[in-house]
């Protein structure tokens, strides 16, 4: 007989409210699944969840399963990410790297690979040194998160012909483009090798590397902008959170 309460480790993607004192936590769990959940009293000022269910918090949570939402029963704060909720800026940057979190992990689909993705971009967000990082650090997960999925773009030749010197990127052709190729690509924009190597880092390298990399903040915006449409495209999704961010 399946047991009637669960322990896993969390991170929290949404709150949406419910009655009066209640949420329901959408949540990143540690084997990769979505999971929802009541927070029973959680709204309530000074209750004993309140400030273990806030957004990008890493909690162990116990939760009983119920008949149609399960149902927090203790929870235990492992991680709150407090920097992201004490600036502006993080803030605005980590709500798009949860809305992508909760638009690529799916309940009842493990895939390990998902929470110590989120949860180092999260502290990359909080790392940040300026502005320029903390768009790098978001265009990362983005890309990370894609091509994990399978939404990697092609980089090192025409994604067409195969040409080995791409000089074009287009979003909806899936990656470089010769400029032969490109010509028949509505939407296609020239790029630079660096440019494209830059695409291929975001990818390729860690976190920690990326916030030693030295970028300026226009290359930083159009990594930023580029991922907010390779996302939205190929994962055929409105991104709200990232489109207030590219706004501000």
């Amino acid at each position: 007989m399946a047991s009637r309460t669960y322990r896993t480790k969390a991170i929290v993607l949404q709150k949406t409210k419910l009655g009066e004192q209640d949420l329901i936590l959408t949540m990143l769990a540690a084997d990769g699944c979505q999971v929802r959940a009541v927070a029973k009293g959680a709204r309530k000022p000074g209750g004993r969840l309140a400030a273990r269910c806030e957004l990008f918090s890493e909690t162990d949570f116990l939760i009983a399963r119920g008949r149609n939402l399960d149902v927090v029963s203790e929870a235990s704060l492992l991680e709150p990410h407090a920097n992201l909720r004490g600036d502006y800026l993080r803030f605005t940057a980590g709500e798009c790297v949860l809305e992508l979190a909760r638009t690529t992990c799916f309940q009842d689909a493990p895939d390990p690979f998902l929470y110590p993705l989120l949860s180092r971009a999260l502290r990359a967000l909080e790392e940040a040194p300026d502005q320029a990082h903390l768009d790098l650090a978001c265009a990362a997960y983005a890309f990370k998160v894609c091509a994990h999925g399978g939404w990697r773009p092609v980089l090192d030749s025409c994604v067409a012909c195969g040409d080995p010197h791409p000089t074009w990127f287009s979003v909806q052709a899936g990656g470089a483009l010769c400029e032969s190729c490109a010509r028949e690509v509505e939407g296609a924009e020239p790029v630079s090798e660096e440019w494209l190597a830059w695409v291929a880092a975001l990818i390729g390298l860690t976190f920690d590397q990326l916030q030693e990399a030295a970028v300026t903040s226009e290359t930083a915006l159009s990594l930023l902008s580029t991922a907010h449409v390779w996302c939205a495209t190929h994962l055929d999704a409105r991104l709200r959170a990232f489109e207030f961010l590219l706004s501000v």
